[in-house]
């Protein structure tokens, strides 16, 4: 059955109440030092409510159909854009108290420290990356260095330069490393796009400065910046908490790429962009991304699961992302909590998955007969 989207009306999109499920997250904040206070069981709260909690809370209260007017007024956002610009300082403060707290606390064992701070690695996997990811697409200056922070207390400060100058361009090409191949596992995948994804990020870079003739070296690469924040985390760590700090920051930073790249595997999983010859592909349309409308894991992760608008329109904020119906873009079956947990079993991933890729490609290209290439990403390199 189709699912009709409806309209939200500026009056209450500006409303703080409207945007005030989206500063859920910082319910995490309390729950890491429960854990970090009272020890046993309660380290594993964050990431039993992050991934079970939420996805509980999506079959609950269901999905969000409401659209809000893609061209509404930056003020009337205020709120929606207050809590990704003052997640940074809170996650930096958070992090750096635990990680001078924890190595110190007598009543914590090694296991649980460690288990704490896989916590602390969905948090700022989930939350930290995903808010960067949204800043990193502002034109304004500091947003832009909220996100660089963000990624430097996860050791992924590339990411930026991947996101913006390789995966929005080429995304469903052979050229985007983070476009999940038909029938590729989550654990082949995540080796090939850790170093796919470093790699096209820096040759990026290095081609945007030479077309203002300076060399890879220069400044103003942004890599420096990346290599001094990323080193003044881990000196900031080892300050606070000697050795222990630093492998305490090196767990939660770990855990927060897997996280990422879980979520990048299953948003693109199997979409391709249709190869029209000579190295030329069809512009990005909603039918490349995978969408879901969950509302409580939308609330959560910022409505990045309204991923197909976000790739059609890169410059929208997240109030405003679209939503569609199945007959404009593939649907998810359930919320990215869920998703990225059956990801990390191929078998039961490619039963729920691959069936809808087929369907996919019946409805939108009938014409292409042989999709060996796509599969295997085989078609000619975008120019």
């Amino acid at each position: 059955m189709a699912r009709e989207t409806k309209s939200v009306p500026l009056a209450d999109l500006i409303r703080f109440s409207r945007a005030a499920p989206f500063w859920i997250s910082l319910l995490l904040v309390p729950l890491a030092w429960v854990g970090a206070l009272q020890g046993g069981w309660t380290v594993v709260l964050l990431p039993v409510v992050t991934w079970y909690l939420f996805s509980a809370l999506d079959a609950l209260f269901g999905r969000d159909l409401a659209n809000a007017d893609p061209d509404a007024p930056q003020d009337a956002l205020y709120w929606y854009r207050a809590i990704t610009v003052i997640w940074a300082p809170v996650q930096f403060c958070l992090l750096f108290s635990l990680i001078w707290y924890v190595p110190q606390a007598e009543h914590l064992g090694t296991l649980e420290r460690v288990v704490l701070f896989f916590g602390v690695g969905v948090i700022t996997g989930t939350v930290g990356i995903n808010y960067s990811h949204e800043l990193m697409h502002q034109k304004n200056k500091m947003e832009r260095w909220m996100a660089d922070i963000l990624l430097a207390m996860v050791l992924y400060s590339h990411f930026r330069s991947e996101h913006l100058l390789v995966h929005h361009r080429y995304v469903g090409t052979p050229k985007d490393a983070v476009t999940a191949r038909y029938n590729e596992g989550f654990h082949r995948f995540y080796p090939r796009v850790l170093k796919q994804s470093l790699h096209s990020a820096f040759q990026a870079e290095k081609k945007m400065l030479a077309r203002r003739n300076l060399p890879w070296h220069d400044r103003a690469n942004p890599f420096f910046k990346y290599g001094a924040l990323q080193l003044f985390m881990l000196l900031l760590a080892f300050l606070l908490g000697g050795w222990s700090g630093v492998i305490l920051f090196l767990v939660q930073a770990g855990t927060a790429i897997w996280q990422l790249e879980l979520v990048n595997y299953i948003e693109h999983y199997g979409l391709t962009r249709k190869h029209l010859g000579d190295g030329k592909y069809e512009h990005v349309k909603p039918q490349h991304s995978w969408n879901a409308d969950f509302r409580m894991s939308n609330w959560l992760l910022i409505n990045l699961q309204r991923h197909s608008d976000h790739h059609f329109k890169p410059d929208r904020r997240f109030p405003v992302l679209q939503t569609y119906s199945a007959s404009d873009a593939p649907q998810l079956p359930y919320g990215y909590p869920i998703m990225t947990m059956v990801a990390m079993v191929p078998p039961l991933w490619r039963r729920i998955m691959n069936p809808r890729v087929r369907l996919w490609r019946e409805n939108y290209y009938p014409e292409i007969t042989d999709w060996a290439p796509y599969n295997k990403a085989e078609n000619p390199m975008p120019g």
